[in-house]
């Protein structure tokens, strides 16, 4: 019944990691797009029918309780949040403890190594790797010129850094609020893989 959170730099491959992981051992794999998508949803009469159609009855039953109020992909470059940035992210917070009730489960992003800092089922985990290895996995992983995948990059630790100062956060990369932290230039994905599993298999 664990729940691991990912944090990580872009481009140090928590996505791939996270899927690989959620694969061999059974759970619901949720990156920081489905959550939006789902955060985004409104309540509707056929709104279990789209999440069903969208995510899978597996996804579903980890959110099908959740009641979305507003959006959460409206983080300001400079400035404190608005009301509806405060309502967002009691409906992010909301969402991922009923995510880490059931159990199961991977969240990559936003922010859940600290709305889920107390759960005693959690297990927070930190990807670091070199900019220079961030951009040549992208340029891989994803077909990229190698001025694409820098300007990715450098866009989304950007996006990085405005989330966590809007959630007025500033240790996001210390080790010591992690369970486990991974240098991704310094590990193969397989071994990262076998490092997390190893890490919940007592639970």
């Amino acid at each position: 019944m664990a729940v691991i959170t990912l944090s990580r730099h872009f481009g140090a491959g928590g996505k791939t990691l996270g899927s690989m992981v959620a694969k061999k051992l059974g759970y619901v794999f949720l990156d920081d797009e489905i959550i939006k998508m789902v955060t985004e949803k409104k309540r509707s009469s056929d709104w279990v029918d789209v999440l069903e159609k969208d995510f899978g009855g597996k996804l579903l039953s980890y959110i099908s309780g959740f009641v979305p109020k507003g959006r959460i992909e409206m983080i300001p470059d400079d400035k404190k949040g608005t009301v509806d940035d405060v309502i967002s992210m009691d409906n992010l917070q909301e969402m991922l403890l009923q995510i880490a009730e059931e159990g199961n489960a991977i969240i990559i992003g936003r922010g859940g190594q600290y709305f889920l800092r107390d759960h005693k089922d959690a297990f927070h985990v930190l990807l670091v790797a070199d900019l220079e290895d961030r951009v040549q996995f992208m340029e891989e992983r994803y077909n990229l010129s190698l001025k694409k995948a820098l300007q990715m990059v450098n866009r989304q630790d950007k996006r990085r850094q405005n989330f966590y100062r809007f959630m007025e956060k500033v240790d996001y990369d210390q080790p010591d609020i992690y369970h486990m932290v991974l240098n991704m230039s310094k590990l193969s994905l397989e071994k990262a893989c076998e490092l997390l599993i190893t890490l919940v298999s007592g639970v």
